[in-house]
């Protein structure tokens, strides 16, 4: 089940995030740190109503936030379609015990059927340059890489942004 996140949930979701950084950095992809995430975005996600959790025998194992809002460092990326019908998805994590199961293609799905249903032109988002993985996951469902960013407190090395046309 794919449900609004609230403020009790954050403390599981700081959980899911941080096992994931310990994953990733087991594999040799420095993407989340001590720097990123944390608590402080997410409480605003819930705040701005953009915070999606997923849910398996009411325990919560992933999260997706859904944002209306352009961050500034997106402005230099040529995206396809004009700013304003887009949404951009940040802090999609699943707990690692979970992966491999599908579950992010669940929130994928969400993500995209939410966007359609409300009239988007597209949705955007980045990934790490170093995350092999998630760039082919990304690839696979259509979305074009455009370009690069740079999130200096995460990482030395750049994030691909992301554009699915709907």
């Amino acid at each position: 089940m794919i449900r609004k996140g609230t403020l009790t949930d954050i403390d599981r979701i700081l959980d899911i995030t941080k096992a994931c950084a310990v994953f990733m950095t087991s594999n040799s992809i420095f993407q989340w740190n001590e720097h990123y995430p944390n608590r402080e975005p997410f409480e605003i996600d819930v705040q701005r109503e953009e915070l999606y959790v997923q849910e398996i025998n009411s325990k919560v194992i992933g999260c997706i936030v859904l944002s209306k809002i352009k961050d500034e460092e997106y402005n230099p990326i040529p995206w396809l379609t004009p700013d304003g019908k887009n949404i951009y998805i940040h802090r999609l994590a699943i707990h690692p015990n979970q992966q491999g199961k599908g579950q992010a293609r669940l929130l994928m799905d969400f993500a995209e059927t939410f966007a359609r249903n409300n009239h988007f032109d597209s949705i955007r988002l980045d990934t790490f340059s170093q995350n092999l993985r998630n760039q082919k996951f990304y690839e696979l469902r259509g979305y074009k890489r455009l370009g690069e960013i740079y999130f200096p407190k995460q990482s030395e090395h750049p994030f691909y942004c992301y554009e699915l046309i709907l």
